[in-house]
């Protein structure tokens, strides 16, 4: 069964710091792998020419397109284009996370479910888990 994943790489959020693009990016993808063996492929191939991936957050999905779901995403959150950045030329599903998108999004589902948000600061799970329900609809 296929897998929505989301996977991050410090050395590509340092690279995005630099560069002035930000430290905030999560590559979203769909294989048929098991999300973990994707990953460890994306290391293999020097996927944006790096190689410390590491998976956050997967989740199986059916009958879905990775285009559609990229595109999806894209309405929510900014893709890095791959053809204006030469280090990370060719890498599709780059995204640049705005944390205070996700972190409204957090609060907004906790408190309809009846609990109280909590306002600590995010962790990488739970902005996958973001990108994950966006991504989704």
């Amino acid at each position: 069964m296929p897998s929505l994943y989301v996977a991050q790489s410090k050395a590509l959020n340092e690279w995005g710091s630099d560069v002035g693009l930000s430290k905030n990016l999560y590559k979203v993808g769909v294989t048929d792998l098991p999300p973990k063996d994707a990953v460890a492929v994306l290391n293999a191939e020097k996927f944006a020419a790096q190689t410390d991936w590491a998976l956050i957050k997967a989740e199986p999905v059916e009958g879905v397109d990775e285009t559609v779901l990229l595109e999806r995403l894209a309405l929510k959150e900014k893709a890095v284009d791959p053809k204006y950045y030469p280090r990370i030329r060719g890498a599709t599903g780059i995204f640049r996370v705005k944390l205070e998108n996700a972190e409204n999004h957090i609060i907004i589902k906790a408190s309809l479910e009846g609990e109280m948000p909590k306002l600590a600061k995010l962790k990488p799970a739970e902005v996958a888990g973001y990108l994950i329900q966006n991504a989704l609809g």
